[in-house]
């Protein structure tokens, strides 16, 4: 609906003056010559910002509404008719922009930042955006990414490389430092959102996430493991291969080891830690007639009580 600049901004005429801002905001996001190179984007974004320029003004507003002026603001007598340079903007050439107040808390809530001042002209220092305020574009630092990065639990304490998909298209090769802990950042300068004009790119934050390992939890630098035995080697000892985050070592198992007991392997941790075995004695999935009536003739001999000084319930 060229003329009409509620329809320009996609509001009705009862609009309040804040939905007339945010409805203008809104197209800015989308349609800004800065952000979207589409012609048709840049005559929404011109007919939003002269509907905006004339509406967020009461009183001209109460006189547009009244029939009073027309949607460029001018007088509604013959001698006005057209406006000379208004070209393919049906409200004209958005007077009144440089140096808003108003419009500049408008872009520097699209854009998070205010621009430098050196663009000249447009919206208290945004540089005309993309020639409507007749200076150059702004340049502006490109915004940063948050993204979160999923790390395997090895990767995280040995180090290692993990490729990664950028939100704007593309994969980056990363590397995690070793050692690296649940919930940690790492910084890539430079790969966030690409800046506008001359401006640098954003940096990318990546929130390291640690997934659990079926064997292995970290405490610190310490690792500890569970490591199940048999009844023959809780009884007579030995060795026997323990994994560790480095890979397997032997480990020697004391004679009559039992459940809960812990062993420590010096610097099998992270970056010098140490590894903590607790050992868990498991049973024979079966026990047999041989076995039972083994412990059955040594009970009678060797019998004895592993709860003796428990305190009883009262």
């Amino acid at each position: 609906m060229a003329g009409d600049p509620y329809a320009a901004l996609g509001v009705s005429r009862s609009a309040s003056a804040d939905e007339i801002k945010k409805a203008y905001r809104r197209i800015a996001k989308t349609d800004h010559p800065d952000l979207n190179q589409d012609p048709a984007a840049a005559k929404r974004f011109a007919a939003a910002s002269a509907a905006y320029d004339l509406l967020k003004d009461a009183d001209q507003r109460r006189r547009f509404d009244a029939g009073e002026i027309n949607a460029q603001g001018q007088e509604q007598a013959p001698r006005w008719q057209g406006r000379p340079g208004a070209g393919g903007n049906p409200f004209g050439d958005a007077p009144g922009h440089g140096g808003d107040p108003d419009l500049s808390d408008v872009f520097a809530d699209l854009f998070g930042q205010r621009a430098s001042p050196r663009g000249g002209g447009g919206f208290g220092g945004f540089g005309g955006f993309g020639g409507f305020g007749g200076g150059r574009t702004s340049d502006m630092r490109g915004q940063d990414l948050r993204l979160a990065l999923q790390v395997d639990f090895l990767t995280a304490v040995r180090g290692g490389r993990n490729r990664i998909t950028l939100p704007q298209g593309g994969t980056l090769e990363v590397t995690i430092p070793k050692g690296v802990r649940d919930g940690q950042v790492i910084r890539l300068r430079g790969k966030g959102e690409p800046g506008i004009g001359r401006g640098e790119p954003g940096d990318a934050y990546l929130e390291v996430r640690v997934a659990e390992h079926p064997q292995f939890t970290r405490d610190g630098d310490d690792i500890h493991l569970i490591l199940p035995i048999s009844l023959d080697e809780a009884v007579l000892g030995g060795k026997v291969a323990a994994p560790t985050i480095d890979g397997p070592v032997n480990l020697t198992i004391p004679r009559g080891a039992t459940s809960g007991q812990r062993l420590r392997l010096r610097g099998r941790g992270v970056n010098g830690g140490d590894q903590h075995v607790e050992l868990r004695i498991a049973m024979p999935a079966k026990v047999d007639a041989k076995l039972a009536a083994f412990f059955e003739e040594w009970r009678r001999e060797n019998a004895y009580d592993p709860r003796r000084g428990m305190s009883e319930a009262s």
